[in-house]
């Protein structure tokens, strides 16, 4: 029969090897301390969010401070006390993702429905979930997931009437995720409605460069050059405004 572990075997199984960290860089570590500049600060009520020490603001021009990105991170650290400091590489809140999804998908059915403006409210709050994802996530992911929520509130605008919205959210997608045909399409449509003719074409003919067989977009600019030509072919006068938005 085994004999019990003895106390001496006991406090050595108990001990978790202890990780050697490496020495810093001295050269590296010369460049952080020339560029250090302690700064008086203070936390507010909930001591989480560090603030400015002369005016308690979180973005202060006259202090020359600017605490938003670290109270950022701060706040999702204090939310979450068992999350691991620094979290493992590659970790992904499938928490977020799935109420990110699950809102666009409401807007997505009040859009099928024709509910323009409770479509955009949903699409409002997909971003803004979109938008709370902590730093150390891959920006991909929020990338991926407000460009197509922007892209979808796009459209609801337009089909709302709301025209520079519209046009704006298209310009937002852009620049999201350039590559992506959908946000050039968007903003050609907007801008046709709103009377610029040659800028929409502009759009389109750019985002035919990433997408070449997009029937949808050669068509729109299809259209757009039919127009164009049959304005061409109407004489006008000299200091007309043309319904493409420039100067005839």
């Amino acid at each position: 029969m085994a004999s019990p572990p003895q106390p001496q075997q006991q406090t050595m199984q108990a001990q978790v090897p202890q990780q050697i960290l490496p020495r810093p860089d001295p050269v590296m570590q010369a460049v952080i301390e020339a560029d250090f500049r302690p700064v008086d600060l203070t936390l507010d009520s909930t001591n989480v969010a560090a603030l400015c020490a002369v005016h308690s603001r979180e973005k202060c021009d006259e202090c020359d401070v600017d605490y938003t990105q670290l109270n950022r991170l701060s706040k999702v650290l204090a939310a979450n006390p068992t999350l691991l400091c620094p979290p493992p590489p590659n970790v992904v809140n499938q928490k977020l993702s799935q109420i990110i999804n699950q809102t666009k998908e409401e807007g997505n059915a009040l859009f099928r429905t024709h509910q323009w403006e409770k479509a955009i409210g949903r699409y409002t709050q997909a971003a803004g979930f979109a938008t709370q994802r902590a730093p150390w996530e891959a920006q991909q992911f929020m990338r991926e997931e407000l460009s197509t929520v922007l892209s979808n509130r796009s459209a609801a605008y337009f089909e709302h009437g709301e025209l520079v919205s519209a046009l704006t959210d298209a310009e937002a997608v852009i620049q999201l995720k350039k590559p992506w045909s959908k946000g050039h399409f968007r903003k050609a449509k907007a801008l046709v409605a709103l009377g610029y003719l040659p800028q929409a074409r502009e759009a389109v003919q750019y985002g035919l460069q990433f997408d070449p067989t997009n029937v949808e977009m050669m068509g729109v600019l299809q259209d757009i050059e039919l127009v164009l030509r049959s304005y061409a072919d109407q004489p006008r006068p000299d200091n007309a405004l043309s319904a493409t938005g420039n100067a005839a």
